[in-house]
């Protein structure tokens, strides 16, 4: 089974592009900067793993501005 779940991330997130896409740029971000963990503990030891994690605990989020996409992440 995968955890998270895809519908527990799409609550969170309503494109799947977006959440590739947030995805992709936060698991980059943990690989180049270690010690940039946002949960206590992970399930998943691989980057993206953890930030999907991330995304389905509601700590990484999508932030639209105008029509371009930007990305942040809420504490």
């Amino acid at each position: 089974m995968l955890y998270p779940s895809v519908d527990a991330l799409k609550k969170e997130i309503d494109s799947k592009y977006s959440l590739v896409s947030l995805a992709s740029k936060r698991a980059r971000q943990m690989q180049e900067e270690p010690g940039t963990e946002r949960l206590h503990k992970y399930v998943s030891y691989k980057y993206v793993g953890k930030a999907l994690e991330e995304v389905a605990a509601g700590v990484l989020t999508k932030v639209s501005q105008d029509e371009s996409a930007v990305y942040e992440d809420e504490i």
